[in-house]
C-alpha cells in the first residue's frame, strides 16, 4: 500500500538508540541558538502549544532540508543547560483525553511524532521527534504554521515561505529518506559496495576515508548524522547495498525478482527463480547477463547472411529493466520490479501508476518519480539518456522483426512485454495495428514519415505483397492511430495521431 509519509529507517537496538539520543541532545545543545526546527522547553506542555509547534517545526524542517524537527523538555532556553523536567507525556492529558491521542486527532496529514524520555547525565529529559512534512504542509486544527525566530505564525501569512515549502514537497524525494541511521564509518562501508560505486561512476578510488565519504556524500548516498556518525540514504541503499536484507523491509522488498516458466502462463512449472539480493547498480549487469544466458537463440536474417542472436535484443531487455527500476513508485511497500520469462514472451512489471499514458512513452517528455536515481543510473551508463530508451526498445524490436512491444497499465503497476519472434501471418490484427502505430511514431520522432515501403520492411513483407501493408495502414487509420501527413497527398507518408 502507499504511505503518506516516507518509511522510517531500520530502528537501532535499545542500547544504540540510547547512545544516539544522547549524541543527538549533545548536538542540539551545541547549536548557537534555537533554529527553525529545534525548540527547548522546561516544563510547559500545553496541548494547543504543542500542536502548533508540531505543525510549525515539521514544515520548517522540510524548508531546512532536515528529516526531523525536535522539541526538548528539560533544557533551559537561554543557555541550553540541562535542568530536567516534570513533563510526563504518557500520563499527560488535554481536554480529558490522553495528550498524544488528542494531538494525533488534530494534525493533518497524519504524522508519526514520538515522545521519548531519557536520562541525560542525571537529568530527566523528554524528546519530541517530529518528521518533516512529506506530502503537504502539516496543519494543526486545519491551519498550517511555520517557525520564524521564536514566533509561530500561520504559514498563509508568509506566502514566500509557503511557495518555497510547496516547491520542496512536490514531489517529496523518496531517495533522500534515511534507510539506516547512526552508523560508524566501518558499518557504512560494510553495507555499501563503495568500490563498485567508484568503478561505475568512473572515478578513481580515493586513498583515504575522508575522500571516500566526501564522494559518497556528494552523490547523496550517505549523510552526516549526530555524534559523528552517518546515515545511509534510500538512494544509497537501493543502488549500492551489498545485501538489501541489511535494511528495513521497505528497502529489502524492492529487490528485483526474476521467474522463468516452462510454458506460456503462470500455472506452468517454474524453471528458474532469482531474487535480487544486491542494490540495483551492483546487481544490474549480473541480472541482465543471467537473463541473456537463459534465452534461446533466434536466427536473424540480415542483409546478406543468417546469424544467431538471443531471442530478445539485449538492449531492449536492459532498457526495460532500467525503466522499471527508475519509474517505479517507491512508496508502494511490499512490491518491487518483477521480470517473468514465458515460452512466448518476457514481461517486466514495476509498481506504480504511469506518469504518462503508456502509448505515449515514446514521445512524451521524460518524467521520473526518482530523479536522483535516474540521473545516477545514466551517469553509470546503466540506461540510455533521457527520452531515448523506448526508442531503442522499439527500434531493436523492428530490426529483429519481432511483434510490437506492449506497454500497459495493470491495476497500480506498469507492464512492458517483449514477444518472441512470430511471422507477420501469425500476428493478430491488434498487434499489426500496434506495430504500425509504433513504426509511425518512431519514424516521426526521427524526423521521417512512415510509408508503405517502410512498413513492409518493418514486417518483412515482400514487395509483391504490398497490399498486406496497405491493409494494415487502413486498419490503423480506421482505429485513429495514424493519419496522413498531408491529407491531399496520402502517398507522402503517415504520422502518429498526435503529430
Amino acid at each position: 500500500m502507499s504511505n503518506d509519509t516516507p518509511p522510517s529507517p531500520s530502528p537501532p537496538g535499545p542500547q544504540t538508540e540510547q547512545t544516539r539520543q544522547l549524541a543527538l541532545i549533545n548536538d542540539l545543545r551545541a547549536l548557537p541558538a534555537e533554529t527553525a526546527w529545534v525548540e527547548f522547553k522546561e516544563n510547559k506542555h500545553d496541548g494547543e502549544m504543542i500542536g502548533k509547534l508540531i505543525s510549525a517545526l515539521s514544515n520548517s524542517a522540510r524548508l531546512a532540508d532536515q528529516h526531523f524537527a525536535y522539541v526538548v523538555w528539560g533544557v533551559r532556553d537561554c543557555d541550553h543547560e540541562p535542568v530536567g523536567t516534570s513533563f510526563e507525556p504518557p500520563s499527560a492529558k488535554h481536554k480529558d483525553q490522553p495528550l498524544e491521542f488528542w494531538l494525533s486527532q488534530h494534525l493533518q496529514p497524519a504524522i508519526a511524532f514520538c515522545f521519548k524520555s531519557l536520562d541525560y547525565h542525571g537529568h530527566r529529559l523528554v524528546l519530541l521527534e517530529i518528521p518533516a512534512a512529506a506530502t503537504s504542509p502539516v496543519e494543526f486544527d486545519r491551519t498550517a504554521y511555520i517557525r520564524i525566530g521564536s514566533a509561530t505564525p500561520r504559514l498563509s501569512d508568509h506566502p514566500e515561505r509557503q511557495k518555497l515549502l510547496w516547491s520542496k514537497l512536490q514531489p517529496y524525494a523518496w531517495e533522500t529518506g534515511v534507510a539506516a541511521q547512526f552508523l560508524s564509518g566501518d558499518e557504512v562501508l560494510a553495507r555499501l559496495d563503495h568500490t563498485n560505486y567508484f568503478e561505475l561512476t568512473d572515478q578513481p578510488l580515493p586513498d583515504n576515508r575522508t575522500g571516500i565519504f566526501d564522494r559518497l556524500k556528494s552523490d547523496r548516498l550517505i549523510e552526516a548524522d549526530v555524534g559523528g556518525k552517518w546515515n545511509i540514504t534510500n538512494l544509497g541503499a537501493i543502488l549500492f547495498a551489498k545485501q538489501l536484507a541489511d535494511f528495513s523491509p521497505s528497502i529489502a522488498r524492492k529487490g528485483v525478482r526474476f521467474v522463468a516458466y516452462e510454458g506460456n502462463n503462470r500455472a506452468t512449472k517454474v524453471t528458474h527463480r532469482r531474487d535480487g539480493q544486491k542494490g540495483y547498480a551492483c546487481g544490474f549487469s549480473g541480472l541482465a547477463d543471467y537473463i541473456d544466458g537463459l534465452l534461446p537463440s533466434n536466427e536473424h536474417i540480415g542483409k546478406a547472411f543468417r546469424e544467431e542472436e538471443p531471442l530478445y535484443p539485449s538492449i531492449a531487455i536492459r532498457e526495460l529493466i532500467a525503466n522499471a527500476l527508475i519509474h517505479q513508485d517507491m512508496t508502494i511497500t511490499g512490491a518491487g520490479p518483477l521480470i517473468e520469462l514465458f515460452k512466448d514472451r518476457l514481461e517486466i512489471t514495476n509498481p506504480g501508476e504511469p506518469l504518462v499514458s503508456p502509448d505515449r512513452f515514446l514521445d512524451s517528455p521524460p518524467r521520473s518519480r526518482n530523479e536522483a536515481l535516474a540521473s545516477l543510473m545514466r551517469r553509470m551508463r546503466l540506461c540510455e539518456e533521457q527520452g531515448t530508451g523506448i526508442d531503442k526498445v522499439l527500434a531493436s524490436a523492428e530490426l529483429h522483426q519481432l511483434p510490437p512491444p506492449d506497454f500497459q497499465k495493470v491495476d497500480t503497476a506498469v507492464r512492458a512485454t517483449l514477444f518472441a519472434p512470430r511471422r507477420f501471418a501469425d500476428m493478430t490484427q491488434e498487434e499489426r495495428v500496434r506495430a504500425c502505430y509504433q513504426h509511425a511514431a518512431l519514424k516521426y520522432v526521427s524526423g521521417e514519415r512512415m510509408t508503405n515501403a517502410s512498413l513492409r520492411e518493418r514486417f518483412g513483407i515482400a514487395e509483391h505483397n504490398a497490399s498486406q501493408a496497405s491493409a494494415v495502414i487502413r486498419m490503423a487509420q480506421d482505429e485513429g492511430q495514424i493519419r496522413p501527413a498531408d491529407p491531399e497527398h496520402p502517398r507522402a507518408g503517415y504520422v502518429p495521431r498526435w503529430a
